[in-house]
Parts: structure tokens; sequence; C-alpha cells
């Protein structure tokens, strides 16, 4: 496919210039010389037109998190409140007031067992919390959480 008159750079430039303005990306294959390798293969690829993909992420939920007294460290503190965003990928963040410090973590799902997950938490004052939770639901679960101070709670999730 070789127009009678037209130099080897311009038939590379009109396919380049054909191929960009088809939206497409594409490795023009050129001989030493710098003439188009495979012209027609070229063009014929620049003419088919590509399916879009739509990747959709899982949406977000937002759960709430109470925390209640499961020994005397813990009474002495009283009950805590926090949420959990749940991010639907096996990964999640969670916010947790606890007296007077803000605690902020992840939690992950244990692979093997989607509804088993454990969570971790740290606050600025030095504060650090570890949990483990269950779900029996995606929008329900219960577990415990074991604070540094020797804190324990029973955790339930869920709005």
């Amino acid at each position: 496919m070789v127009a009678i008159g037209v130099s080897p750079v311009r038939m590379v430039l009109a396919v380049v210039s054909v191929t960009a303005s088809l939206g497409g990306c594409y490795v023009v294959p050129i001989h030493p010389d710098g003439t188009v390798a495979h012209p027609a293969s070229i063009l014929a690829a620049s003419a088919v037109v590509q399916p879009a993909i739509v990747v959709r992420e899982p949406a977000a939920t937002t759960l709430a998190a109470r925390l209640y007294p499961a020994n005397p460290v813990a009474s002495q503190r009283g009950m805590a409140a926090g949420t959990v965003v749940d991010f639907g990928t096996g990964k999640g963040r969670f916010v947790l007031d606890y007296d007077g410090e803000r605690l902020s973590g992840e939690s992950t799902r244990i692979r093997g067992d989607e509804r088993r997950g454990i969570a971790s938490a740290y606050g600025p004052r030095g504060t650090y919390m570890s949990c483990d939770y269950r779900m029996s639901s995606p929008s329900q679960g219960t577990g415990s959480c074991t604070l540094s101070d020797g804190a324990r709670y029973t955790v339930h999730l869920g709005n």
C-alpha cells in the first residue's frame, strides 16, 4: 500500500496521524532506512475499536463500633464508641474515642475465613488497642478488644 509519489517519511507521518486521531497508542516498526515495516497491518490495527472496560470499586460502608467494658479497668473508663469504614476489599479504617484520646487504625479480614478479622489502633498519647472480631453479616459483628492500659472490651459492630 504505497502511494505513488509519496515519500516514506510522509507515509509514516500519515500513518501516525491517522493512528493518533483515533485515540489509540501504537508502536510503529520501521526499517533502518526509515520506511514503515508493515503499513497495511498498522492501518488495519488502528481501525479496530476496543470496548471500554468499566471497573467499579466496592462501595464503602460505615459501621458504628460500640465497646462495652469487660473487666474492672475498662469499667473505670466506661463505654467507648467509634466508627469503622469497611471498604469492601477486606480492609477498613476506624476511629475510636477512648478516655479523651482519639485512636485510629485499620482492620483486616482473615484470608480463608472472610468473616473473621483483626484490628489495631494507636493514639497520640501512646495508647494502643488490638481487636479480634467476627462478622455475622456484612453489616453486623462482635468481638473483643484489649488496650495497652489493661482494659478489655466486648465490641459490637453495626448500625
